[in-house]
């Protein structure tokens, strides 16, 4: 057994007795390694701490409980291995910036832990040939765009550490006010349709240490418009992932992230390509019947 998959045999455990007390002694027993070993290898590879990639599975549950209403927030925590509500309410604010009542009087897209799937780093599948992994499944084909795509939306600059945190890092998501207020404005202000393909663009910026994120609607032809960015989709030849998921949360959240981990860590490193510096998210809509979509990186 290879040592990731010594790993992620305990992630699996961890996902499954998240409401019981966790010990890592035992956690080592079940990979094979010291203590001491098993932690700096847990650490190595999922890029978080044991005890705090576990709190934070818990507190990625504790999100999905809060919506069902019928549970009490007390119940919640004994569930999730708490033994107070005073105890999962600290942690809950430390982790979300918000306790669970207000999240669950104000529920909205939430930065969160997400289970790694560790073999993402360590498979190499062919051009054409899907790889289905706990819930996703993700297939990496070459295209030729030979014509130019425009868009026109809206941009945020963010900082880098967002990027490098997606997946792991916890607290409200800041590039969903981004989508809502484009949705808000696609119809009423831009007359486009549901209909029209939409675009999440990821680019550097001119200030160090941040990157611009473009959130916008394909459009027969470039324009301007006061308040509104635009974006490119250049013609030339293209790495383009497709994947899908269970649903749209499970789509944007934990398969994006899996999915550009897998180029960026695995795919292009192992087949020697270069790409341009952007990522382009392609979705046919952004409604919660969606659950497929495309990551475009233009070869160098």
């Amino acid at each position: 057994m290879h040592a990731w998959e010594q790993i992620q045999e305990t992630i699996e455990f961890i996902e499954d007795h998240l409401n019981e007390d966790i010990n890592i002694d035992n956690l080592a027993k079940t990979a094979m390694l010291s203590p001491f070993y098993y932690q700096r290898l847990f650490s190595r590879l999922v890029k978080k701490p044991v005890a705090e990639y576990i709190k934070l599975r818990r507190m990625a549950k504790a999100t999905e409980a809060l919506l069902q209403e019928n549970q009490r927030i007390l119940d919640i925590a004994l569930e999730l291995g708490f033994s107070s509500h005073e105890h999962f309410t600290r942690t809950f604010k430390d982790t979300f910036g918000m306790t669970p009542a207000e999240y669950r009087s104000n529920p909205q897209p939430l930065n969160r832990m997400t289970k790694p799937e560790l073999l993402l780093h360590y498979t190499l599948i062919d051009e054409g040939v899907p790889l289905i992994t706990n819930g996703i499944v993700l297939e990496v084909n070459r295209r030729q765009l030979t014509q130019p795509i425009h868009f026109i939306g809206l941009e945020k600059k963010m900082p880098v550490q967002f990027v490098e945190g997606l997946g792991t890092e916890s607290g409200i998501d800041p590039l969903d006010t981004l989508w809502r207020n484009f949705h808000t404005k696609k119809a009423s202000e831009l007359l486009l349709g549901d209909d029209d393909q939409e675009i999440g663009v990821s680019y550097p910026s001119t200030d160090a240490g941040h990157f611009i994120y473009f959130a916008g609607a394909e459009v027969n032809e470039l324009g301007t418009q006061d308040g509104y960015a635009s974006w490119v989709l250049p013609l030339g030849d293209y790495v383009v992932c497709t994947f899908e998921a269970e649903n749209f949360e499970a789509l944007v959240m934990d398969a994006l992230y899996k999915a550009q981990q897998y180029l960026f860590g695995t795919w292009l490193p192992s087949h020697k390509l270069q790409t341009e510096p952007f990522c382009a998210e392609r979705y046919a809509s952004h409604t919660p019947q969606t659950t497929s979509m495309e990551i475009w990186l233009k070869i160098l």
